[in-house]
């Protein structure tokens, strides 16, 4: 039994994409085409309705080469079969032969474009698929792949001398054909070009900063493929590298930073350490480090003591200088021997996740994109360290902005605020054709299933969808079509080369994974570009996996997770009232209102997916359609989406809500924001009543899903199954909307997780601590003596939480008078662990309740938790080793009898752009095929082979910054 405990965290599980129809055009003369350029290509052939005696297909030409100006396509049936009608070209058949030839519009086919014709046709006893289509005399079925190419040299993070010949290196190969040559690019630009293995050139000239280097192999046939961008550094010549950049020295006390060579030296060398400016309060030993060629990465610390001799606050500078190497420095500020002990804990933490040297961001410009994790090689939500999540965004700004409550710096803030704005949410260019969007008609109906196989799913323009009330007064109150949300998900480094709007290089650029329903976990994922262009995957880019229809279109799409969007608003109030405190609201007035405008957009996660009426919602025929707000459920739901046709010329866009709402994704507080704060208000007509109404209704789903216990069971639906089904009888409801014990996913089941109760907990007692509510109260004192029982906390970093959790029964049906006691509803703790992220979101919960309740208990447990996060502190943060057994699942092929592993349709072929072939034969790694490359990827091939499950101690953006304001949040209640 492969292990799934750790198979993801989050998810997000978009799915409704619209597929524009191609003109269907009949019959045409056939001409003969011009003199065509070398072709390569690749044949789609899908039969989308057969019964028995005859049957209907279409055939689609991908260009994977050089532009096509007119072509002839060609097959054989093997089983007799006759065309009887075609579009979209002309035809002749000659016995088992059919010839194809072209109409005006589709005659020309662009690098990495399509062309596609339709036909029906008569069958005998079997229809088997033709297996030798030619474009223009050149074969294209199974043939024409792509060439593979792995970038070997420099290294990630490798760093060079200014001057230095920079070596490149690189693994090429073909599996039809041969390699012609490799390219190799620095930050886009071609530097070096090889014909012959072994692929080798040289950068000269490169300028002082971050680079990335690329490599791109190009075959016989013309395909080419490009790697993954490999950032290096280029130093001004032999550095010296300290660490942190900034250290906080107490009164009287000391503190430490670590000193390196940042390349190995041909000799030994001597490092002077002096202060350069500030006061002589500060002092610094030892002051000469002697570094060789053995020990010049391994740090040596240099201890700051500041004289207890009172006065006011310094701060100095302290440099690390070598004859011939660029020195380092290091800003040592002195705080109050007093400080609570926590805030100096925040500071501290603080300083590590922003020096550079952690590699917690990337920097681009002036603004800094946290990547999910320091680490590379992990899997979890995110299929790769370095993407990032809008989770990762929302927890920078609360960083941010308890760094400003403490410091009263609110550029930081604003920074974050500004990265975000620029990378995560969209930008005019990346939604473009929002103008043609038609909220009386939001998007086509598409049922989920809940096993991959059922995808793709058909789109049905015949089942009714309500129309988008709110659409209208968003654009009246901002003047702009476009949404503003975050998409949940980015490849910062373009790891998997989608680039932008499939351009192949820039970097960030917007990616998916989950579309296929509640069983595809993590493992079977398939990653694809959130703008399809075609130009990668099979002939319809990625759209055919997830939906079927007669033609596709060029299209974007976005998918919004609301609980990040709800947590940049609930920071934004945090803001609001430290800034407020300081006399300095004024300074981030800007970004406060972008926050309400962001919770605006944001109530699309009340609205059922396809507007359907809430409560009682069976059948997708059946369920009517709604209109006005009786769409509305006025919860956190798992997400909302919108997109659009790439073309602008094209005459749609869609957008959609979801009906089934998850416990974990629930935020009172942002809804109380939104309703009562004048900073916050939202500028539409109804925004601020549609949160007030939210804040009701989300505490009454707490108090609904709350077990006999205390824990707080999975959620509800609108839109059982996804596709409007029919509920067990006898499951209960909340205002007509059908209880789901796990809400979204089953792989593993989606309230499994410790974490999303103190994720939702925490936005509560907040709330609870700033409002008093007696709502959130009466939830909080059966919660928390529930948690507190189940975990325990030691000395030394001893400390134990719940980890997975596992549910009987259900709820009673809700009724708001006279709420049940769900006494059949029982939740118990499967294990435990020591997750620092998840003990840090407890502590904040517990802190925040202790500080309005006076429980002692609580505020004792929450510093416990902290105290002990501490004795785990490491260079870059505070983490703690991790087993992953469920490694395992990297070789995972599809098998159909346990469910695991990439589902791809029969006949379904296509390419990652690095070239990794998409097919019935794929695994997780061989569709990923780069962590190959990663340093750490020995470990896990180990355990392919037989050998230990693989030990990772990982740096989570998250946590880091979830410990880190739980430390503030301390010394803000209680310090």
């Amino acid at each position: 039994m492969k292990d799934r405990t750790r198979a993801r965290r989050w998810r997000i599980k978009p799915f409704a994409l619209v597929a524009a129809a191609a003109t269907a055009v009949g019959m045409m003369p056939i001409v003969a085409p011009p003199a065509h350029a070398a072709v390569a290509c690749s044949v789609n052939y899908n039969v989308t309705s057969d019964w028995g005696a005859g049957f209907v297909a279409d055939v689609t030409i991908k260009n994977e080469g050089d532009p096509i100006n007119g072509w002839t396509l060609t097959w054989t049936f093997p089983d007799g079969q006759q065309v009887t009608n075609l579009w979209n070209g002309g035809y002749t058949q000659s016995g088992a032969k059919v010839t194809v030839t072209p109409v005006d519009f589709n005659r020309n086919i662009g690098t990495g474009g399509t062309a596609t014709v339709g036909f029906q046709g008569t069958r005998g006893a079997t229809n088997g698929k033709p297996s030798d289509f030619g474009v223009n005399g050149v074969p294209c079925t199974g043939g024409n792949k792509a060439p593979t190419v792995a970038l070997t040299a420099p290294t990630s993070g490798q760093s060079f001398q200014t001057g230095q010949a920079i070596p490149l290196e690189a693994t090429a190969s073909d599996s039809d054909g041969t390699v012609s040559k490799v390219e190799f690019l620095a930050d886009g630009v071609l530097v070096a070009t090889d014909q012959t293995a072994p692929y080798q050139g040289s950068w000269s000239g490169a300028s002082v900063g971050d680079h990335a280097v690329t490599a791109r192999a190009t075959d016989d046939r013309g395909l080419a493929t490009t790697t993954a961008l490999v950032p290096i550094k280029v130093l001004a010549g032999p550095s010296i590298v300290a660490t942190p950049g900034t250290i906080n020295v107490k009164q009287g006390g000391t503190a430490t930073f670590g000193v390196t060579l940042a390349s190995q030296p041909p000799s030994s060398v001597t490092v002077a350490v002096a202060r350069t400016s500030g006061s002589t309060d500060l002092t610094a030993a030892p002051t000469s480090l002697t570094f060789t060629t053995t020990n010049w990465n391994t740090a040596q610390n240099v201890k700051v003591t500041s004289a207890a001799n009172g006065g006011d606050l310094v701060t100095a500078v302290f440099s690390a200088t070598a004859t011939g190497y660029a020195a380092a420095s290091v800003t040592a500020k002195e705080v109050s021997a007093s400080i609570p002990p926590f805030q100096e804990a925040f500071l501290t933490q603080y300083n590590k996740i922003k020096d550079p040297a952690s590699g917690y961001f990337r920097k681009f410009g002036d603004l800094l994109v946290p990547y999910h994790a320091v680490e590379t090689l992990m899997v979890e939500a995110p299929d790769h360290g370095h993407q990032t999540t809008s989770e990762a965004f929302s927890y920078y700004l609360w960083l941010e902005a308890s760094y400003g409550k403490i410091t009263g710096d609110w550029a930081p803030f604003k920074a974050a605020w500004a990265s975000m704005e620029k990378f995560i949410i969209p930008a005019k260019a990346d939604q473009p054709t929002n103008d043609k969007y038609n909220p009386a008609k939001p998007a086509t109906y598409a049922p989920e299933h809940d096993k991959m196989t059922g995808y793709p799913s058909q789109l049905d323009s015949g089942i009714a969808v309500g129309s988008d009330p709110i659409a209208a007064e968003l654009k009246s109150a901002y003047g702009s079509d476009d949404v503003y949300a975050m998409h949940w998900l980015l490849d910062v480094d373009n790891t998997l080369g989608f680039g932008r709007c499939g351009d192949g290089t820039t970097a960030p650029s917007y990616i998916n994974t989950y579309q296929r329903g509640s069983s595809e976990s993590v493992w079977e994922t398939i990653p694809q570009p959130s703008c399809d262009t075609f130009k990668f995957g099979g002939p319809n880019g990625y759209l055919d996996l997830f939906t079927k229809d007669s033609s596709y279109a060029k299209q974007w799409k976005y998918t919004d997770a609301p609980d990040a969007d709800g947590r940049a608003v609930q920071v934004a109030l945090l803001a609001n009232q430290w800034a407020t405190a300081q006399g300095k609201q004024a300074e981030i007035a800007p970004e406060l209102a972008k926050a309400a405008k962001m919770g605006d957009y944001l109530r699309y996660a009340m609205f059922d997916k396809y507007f359907k009426k809430i409560g009682n919602c069976v059948g997708a025929a059946a369920c009517p359609a709604g209109t006005g707000k009786d769409s509305e459920h006025y919860l956190m739901s798992w997400y909302y989406a919108w997109g659009g046709a790439t073309d602008t010329s094209a005459g749609w866009a869609w957008r959609i809500g979801d009906g089934a709402s998850h416990q974990g994704y629930q935020n009172p507080l942002t809804a109380y924001a939104l309703a009562n704060v004048p900073a916050l208000k939202p500028k539409s007509a109804t925004g601020q009543q549609d949160w007030a109404k939210s804040l009701d209704r989300q505490l009454e789903v707490l108090q609904w899903l709350q077990s006999a216990d205390g824990g707080i069971a999975g959620g509800v639906t609108n839109s059982w199954e996804g596709n409007y089904g029919t509920p067990p009888a006898g499951t209960p409801t909340f205002y007509g909307m059908f209880f789901d014990p796990h809400p979204v996913w089953r792989d593993p089941p989606s309230n499994r997780w410790f974490g999303f109760q103190v994720w939702q907990m925490e936005r509560t007692a907040s709330l609870y601590r700033l409002t008093g509510d007696p709502r959130a109260k009466k939830i909080l004192d059966k919660w928390v003596p529930w948690a507190i029982t189940n975990s325990t906390v030691g000395t030394n970093g001893a400390f134990q939480i719940p980890s997975d959790l596992s549910w009987t029964g259900a709820p009673d049906t809700w009724n708001p008078t006279a709420p049940g006691a769900n006494a059949n509803l029982r939740v118990s703790v499967l294990n435990r662990s020591q997750d620092v992220g998840v003990a840090a979101s407890f502590a904040k919960t517990l802190l925040n309740y202790a500080a309005k309740s006076g429980n002692t208990t609580a505020r004792t447990t929450g510093e416990g938790l902290l105290t002990a996060l501490l004795a785990h502190q490491d260079a870059k943060g505070i983490a703690v080793p991790e087993t992953r057994t469920d490694y395992s699942r990297f070789d995972d092929k599809y098998d159909a009898t346990t469910g695991e592993g990439p589902y791809v349709p029969s006949g379904w072929t296509g390419n990652m752009p690095n070239g990794d072939v998409i097919d019935q034969n794929s695994t997780f790694l061989s569709i990923r095929s780069y962590f190959k490359n990663d340093p750490e990827w020995p470990k896990v091939q180990q355990y392919l082979d037989g050998g230990p499950a693989p030990t990772f101690t990982y740096h989570r953006f998250w946590a880091q910054a979830e410990i880190a304001t739980a430390f503030a949040l301390q010394a803000e209640l209680f310090g």
